[in-house]
């Protein structure tokens, strides 16, 4: 990659030129982005994750713009135009506006009002003006008269379409007025339809709006581009139009020096032609795109902070599940579950009205809870959720069995998917759900990479940002979250397992049938086994895999294969083997790091090996904790401001954090009762956190409650 690209991605990302020099390098030879942050510490200084990929969006970003490149200068050197200085100018660019705009006079367009008077002859006028030529442009322009050239008027009236076309295609013009524009504000206003439809009054408050567009929040932005989209806000940026007009005069002038009279007068005639026709509906267009994208990064880094706290959130481990999906007239949905997440049985059963069989209801999950040696209740939080945690309790459970709240946010979704069906051919949509529903319990991670991120109820605006980034952050945050947890590959699922560095759907498909067909993998060696998976993609995978009972306990950590040789020293050295040596805390203790420092392995390589070597295979995420909304609260109608009430938190945004307090609609913690002005909600409240609340507000109307955070 060229010096110019490195120097851009380190100094736009804080690192040192060796640091971006390295990952390209390691990207380049196929290593990914959890192995490169565990594994390759020493080549990136230490970087975590989130940064290599970082450091890897640009890398494609300018591997992209390189090729892009490449065109471009094929086509001006085509077009015989691609001199020294254009040409160093479009190689030593990095910025894709930049690019284009050097490039905007050769692009292939339309045809245009200054293409037709090029193709009537009018160019050299055009030119005699621009240049300062024609003093007298309107005595000039009577040599232009003939068949489609009626008037001396109408050859003025082609040369300045020429001029203005010229005027819209030049670089520092287009640089110069995104300047002004970019420190304009953004003016939305209703339309017609948007006051006679009532679909429009979710955006009421944005009916007369306008901020700087450089400091808008990510979420009002985006909120009001939908709005236009669906037609019930127009958008603007409130430039001046004669200023931003005579700022083209006055450019032409510091290039041209100052015109005679006549040449003035057309030139600034183009000049406000060009602003008010080409540049302003281009250039307030590229600042709103501009200002849209860095409305859809800080989107998209809420979103993806969610899902990661989403997805590493307590599980509960191997148990017996009963999982109940609840529901009023179509009944709740009961799947017994193994220790495994295997099924075992599944039924209905219709506590609730209409049908209120309460004791045949009982009875039915009393024997099931029996029979199957239930050890925990796993109980979606939607539709009936409350009124059937009612109901469980005159249950009677096994000692140490609770009832546990689970979110059903896209269970619907799993139920109905390729994935579901595979898994469960002869079950239908509700059996699915309520199997999901319990598997979640168990670990959320393994049942939650089964479903597009978008559909996990966690996002903010996450169906308007772009799409292409919004898919790399999220594929980027579950690799990261399942890499850092560690994945069984004797149990995982090939959904799971495709996220595993390296690995990817094929591999993790291939996985799956050579431990159908031949047993569980008793080592980490025997992965090479596996059709299709070569070297290169073992070194990947290798050190995320774990094998429980391995003859060799390093097989269920996280060091790398690579590094077993080094361990045995260190056991050697300490007298004992390694066996002994791994989980063993105070030996551990007794390792000189320094001494094992040498070669291609430094000194945070071995640290994060001792570490391992201390606690092998620890799952770093938190225990589950059971939780219950207050009893005395079932209808928006129970709330009063200054009630206090426990709570889960269930989404959080840039203006704030929704929470559920146990009813059908959640409540906002708005930034501005989180803590002092400017605070982050993610900085102070998490995903799924329990946390205590008093009610502010209550708009039964609405169904809107305000909440303040009380821990």
């Amino acid at each position: 990659m060229k010096e110019v690209y490195i120097k851009h991605i380190s100094d736009l990302l804080g690192l040192k030129t060796w640091q971006v020099e390295n990952c390209v390098e390691l990207f380049a030879q196929g290593d990914t982005i959890p192995f490169i942050s565990r594994y390759r510490k020493e080549k990136t200084g230490g970087l975590d994750d989130a940064s290599v990929a970082e450091a890897k969006h640009w890398i494609d970003v300018f591997t992209e713009m390189e090729r892009r490149k490449e065109t471009i200068l094929k086509t001006i050197s085509e077009a015989g135009a691609l001199t020294p200085e254009l040409q160093d100018q479009i190689e030593r660019c990095v910025s894709a506006t930049e690019l284009e705009d050097l490039y905007l006079p050769w692009r292939p367009k339309r045809r245009t009002r200054a293409t037709v008077a090029r193709e009537l002859g009018l160019g050299p006028l055009a030119e005699a003006i621009w240049c300062g030529r024609a003093a007298n442009p309107a005595a000039e322009a009577v040599k232009y008269i003939k068949e489609g050239v009626e008037s001396p008027e109408a050859a003025l009236a082609g040369a300045r379409d020429i001029i203005a076309e010229r005027f819209s295609e030049m670089a520092p013009v287009r640089e110069g007025l995104r300047s002004v524009f970019r420190s304009r504000r953004l003016c939305a206003k209703v339309t017609k339809d948007g006051r006679e439809n009532p679909e429009a009054a979710k955006y009421r408050s944005y009916f007369q709006f306008t901020a700087p567009l450089a400091r808008i929040p990510s979420h009002n932005l985006l909120a009001i581009l939908r709005a236009e989209r669906e037609g019930f806000l127009s958008v603007s940026v409130d430039a001046d139009p004669e200023r931003s007009a005579d700022q083209l005069f006055r450019y032409y002038c510091r290039t041209k020096g100052n015109p005679s009279p006549g040449v003035a007068g057309q030139i600034k005639e183009a000049a406000a032609d060009a602003y008010r026709r080409l540049l302003e509906p281009s250039i307030s267009g590229e600042v709103i795109r501009e200002a849209k994208e860095r409305a859809d990064v800080e989107s998209i880094r809420v979103f993806g902070e969610n899902l990661r706290q989403l997805l590493l959130d307590p599980p509960l481990g191997q148990k017996r599940i009963l999982a109940v999906d609840p529901g009023f007239r179509n009944g709740c949905k009961l799947a017994c579950l193994d220790a495994q997440g295997q099924l075992l049985d599944h039924t209905v059963v219709f506590p609730h009205p209409p049908q209120n069989e309460k004791v045949k209801a009982i009875q039915t999950v009393q024997e099931l809870v029996d029979r199957y040696r239930i050890e925990a209740v796993a109980l979606g939080n939607g539709t009936a959720s409350r009124e059937t945690e009612e109901f469980l309790r005159r249950i009677r459970l096994p000692e140490g069995c609770r009832v546990w709240l689970v979110s059903e946010d896209g269970a619907s979704i799993y139920s109905a998917s390729e994935a579901a069906r595979k898994e469960f051919p002869d079950e239908d949509v509700t059996v699915r759900g309520a199997v999901s529903i319990g598997r979640r319990l168990m670990d959320p991670l393994s049942e939650l990479v089964k479903i597009d991120p978008k559909n996990l109820g966690v996002g903010q605006y996450q169906h308007d940002v772009d799409q292409s980034l919004l898919r790399e952050k999220l594929d980027n945050t579950v690799e990261s979250c399942v890499n850092a947890v560690g994945v069984d590959v004797n149990t995982a699922s090939p959904y799971l397992l495709s996220y595993v560095a390296g690995i990817g759907p094929a591999l993790a498909e291939n996985i799956v049938a050579r431990r159908d067909a031949a047993g569980p993998f008793r080592s980490r060696a025997e992965l090479l086994e596996v059709p299709r998976l070569g070297p290169k993609a073992y070194e990947q995978c290798a050190g995320f895999l774990r094998i429980r009972g391995a003859e060799n306990p390093l097989d269920n950590s996280a060091v790398h294969p690579e590094s077993y040789a080094l361990v045995d020293r260190m056991a050697r050295d300490l007298g004992v083997s390694s066996r002994e040596l791994v989980g063993d805390a105070s030996l551990c203790e007794r390792i000189d790091p320094a001494r094992y420092v040498g070669g291609e392995v430094g000194l945070p390589t071995v640290r994060d090996i001792i570490a391992e070597l201390r606690k092998p295979g620890r799952d770093p995420r938190e225990e589950a904790a059971a939780f219950s909304f207050a009893e005395d609260v079932r209808d928006i109608e129970d709330l009063h401001p200054g009630m206090e009430l426990p709570g889960i938190v269930t989404n959080i945004t840039n203006f704030g954090a929704f929470v559920d307090i146990g009813l059908h609609e959640n409540g906002l913690i708005h930034v501005s009762q989180m803590g002092p002005r400017g605070t982050d909600p993610s900085k102070v409240v998490r995903l799924h956190q329990q946390v205590r609340v008093a009610v502010v507000s209550v708009d039964p109307e609405r169904m809107r409650i305000g909440l303040r955070l009380l821990s």
